[in-house]
């Protein structure tokens, strides 16, 4: 049996890799498996290219600025308040198209998508940037595939 977690305003690990931040709530460890939650700090401008996961499915909640989401071949502005269900698979991929750093709630389940931001954040903490073939193989480990 799970015990209760409570994690309280500013607690938590903060990753950062490409370009965002990611403010870890619960990983898999604490939900045993069964979720991950963070709030993902974009940057206009920023925002993955188009892929897909094996494993995940992922839910937002954009919470502030404007995002465009890019799901069935198309691409949708979502305005602040709007939930997005991505299923594991879909091609997908998010933008701020808006001119002030948008601010998301992120699920994804099952839990554990942290590990892949976590490996990340170290390849591009190098201080000569991250090595982008190290990148690629480190997220087909973790299931995710860019198109």
């Amino acid at each position: 049996m799970l015990p209760p977690i409570i994690v309280p305003p500013g607690g938590g690990d903060t990753i950062r890799a490409f370009g965002d931040e990611v403010r870890m709530h619960l990983s898999a460890d604490q939900t045993g498996g069964s979720l991950s939650l963070w709030t993902l700090i974009v940057q206009p401008g920023g925002g993955p290219p188009p892929h897909y996961h094996l494993n995940e499915h992922e839910y937002f909640v954009v919470q502030e600025g404007r995002m465009s989401f890019f799901a069935d071949g198309a691409w949708t502005e979502v305005a602040v308040g709007a939930s997005v269900f991505l299923p594991r698979a879909a091609v997908h991929a998010f933008k701020n198209v808006g001119e002030t750093p948008a601010r998301l709630l992120v699920a994804s389940s099952p839990g554990g998508f942290e590990r892949f931001f976590t490996r990340c954040a170290e390849e591009f903490a190098r201080p000569e940037g991250p090595d982008m073939a190290r990148i690629m193989a480190i997220s087909a480990e973790h299931g995710v595939h860019f198109t």
